[in-house]
């Protein structure tokens, strides 16, 4: 069930690294409706790569349908998709950064359209480069990496087993947490990210629902609440354009100035005009003139990162407050930048179920919930989105196979405070 992909040279790197035999004894007998044995879906950056894998696909004898040849003119491309899907025996997806971006949006959006043919059909997911993204539908199947030496004998009886032979090889519909739960989303990007000043706050779109999410967050509503949270960040917490000016022409002034009075103060100097008696008192006031413009400088030069930090902050909060919403829905955001937000789908239930068993005496543990999704939760996403975090395991949580949010909020509460 592998396809082989080879870098090694700029000319090579689109051909399957190991070639198919020329010709399989045993081709899966086509049924009622059948036309194809395989529908094979990519982005068309992948085309090289892709059509030498159907040129030897189809020498073997192999019925290849894809879409420049085969979508029929004047239809819909969903609708040419659903018919390719069905006529054929399985579906095999190229996953390329570009696919997973553009084409999966536009099957995982209208899933519902052709989704019990899909259900039907066994999935055959190839990853073509490292570090593609697999899309939360896929998660659960046992995808193929390009970099496998045994392309042929993967790839050949995947294709050639029968489909009621291919057990859990199917897409599901969104249902079962145990095997999403933990799973990173494709990032939302700042609809203004291009031109975005360091010292702005990216601005993300409360219009429509992404369409990775819409098979997951039942409310929609909700999605756009929290994100207008995150986006009023712009509005409530910047700093205005005019305040910023004003504050560079006041800078540039005093700096200017502090360096006007230090000169003289040292022609003052070198000349005597202080005399001895107030020598020690003008060598003060020079070195004071000289830090206060230092610090002038050095205020104005990390202007700037200060400010990125500033919005940073202030960005982790609103998805704080965001996630007390987004996670009924077991979706949290988290941010490290202004322009980017990363998602997770994690379920909460057993994090929370914990809080509940330890602050039960107090009856404050809904509040304390509540306090640490505010506090912790953007950070957790993000350590979880990029499978990294600060510290190591030290126990099962409630998170199979990763740290869940309970176990990362003890870990920070033994450096952080809760504000």
């Amino acid at each position: 069930m592998v396809l082989m992909y080879s870098p090694e040279t700029a000319d090579s790197c689109f051909q399957p690294a190991v070639p198919l035999s020329p010709s399989i004894n045993d081709l899966p007998t086509l049924g009622d409706g059948e036309c194809y044995h395989v529908f094979i879906s990519y982005s068309s950056t992948d085309y090289q790569w892709t059509h030498s894998l159907i040129n030897q696909l189809e020498s073997c004898g192999l019925q290849v349908c894809y879409h420049e040849r085969d979508f029929t003119p004047g239809r819909t491309v969903l609708e040419n998709m659903s018919d390719c899907i069905q006529e054929s025996q399985k579906v095999l997806l190229v996953l390329s950064q570009e696919f997973v971006r553009s084409r999966w949006c536009l099957l995982e959006a209208n899933m519902s359209l052709f989704r019990d043919c899909l259900e039907r059909k066994p999935i055959v997911p190839v990853l073509l480069e490292p570090g593609v993204p697999v899309p939360l539908h896929l998660c659960h199947l046992t995808y193929l990496e390009a970099n496998d030496p045994d392309f042929k004998n993967k790839l050949l009886k995947v294709l050639c087993t029968p489909n009621q032979q291919l057990q859990g090889s199917t897409v599901v519909p969104f249902q079962p947490p145990s095997i999403y739960n933990g799973k990173a989303l494709q990032p939302l990007t700042a609809v203004n990210e291009e031109g975005l000043n360091k010292w702005n706050c990216g601005y993300f779109s409360d219009m429509e629902v992404p369409d990775q999410l819409r098979l997951i967050i039942q409310d929609h509503e909700k999605y756009r609440k929290a994100v207008r949270m995150i986006n009023d960040v712009s509005q409530n917490k910047m700093v205005p354009l005019w305040l910023r000016l004003q504050m560079l022409v006041i800078n540039t002034i005093l700096l200017s100035l502090f360096t006007a009075l230090s000169t003289l103060a040292v022609i003052f100097l070198y000349t005597g005009y202080w005399k001895g008696v107030n020598l020690n008192l003008g060598t003060v006031f020079v070195a004071c003139l000289g830090c206060v413009a230092l610090c002038s400088m050095f205020e104005i030069i990390f202007w700037k990162k200060d400010q990125l930090k500033y919005i940073v902050r202030e960005m982790q909060k609103a998805i704080g407050q965001a996630n007390i919403i987004l996670s009924e829905e077991k979706v949290l955001m988290g941010c490290c930048s202004n322009s980017k937000i990363y998602l997770v789908y994690v379920n909460l239930n057993g994090c929370k179920q914990e809080f509940t068993e330890t602050f039960s005496e107090q009856g404050c543990a809904e509040d304390m919930f509540q306090r640490a999704l505010t506090f912790f939760s953007s950070g957790y996403a993000c350590c979880l989105a990029k499978r990294h975090f600060p510290f190591s395991r030290s126990s099962t949580g409630h998170l199979e196979g990763g740290v869940c949010f309970c176990q990362y909020v003890s870990q920070q509460l033994r450096t952080d405070q809760w504000e």
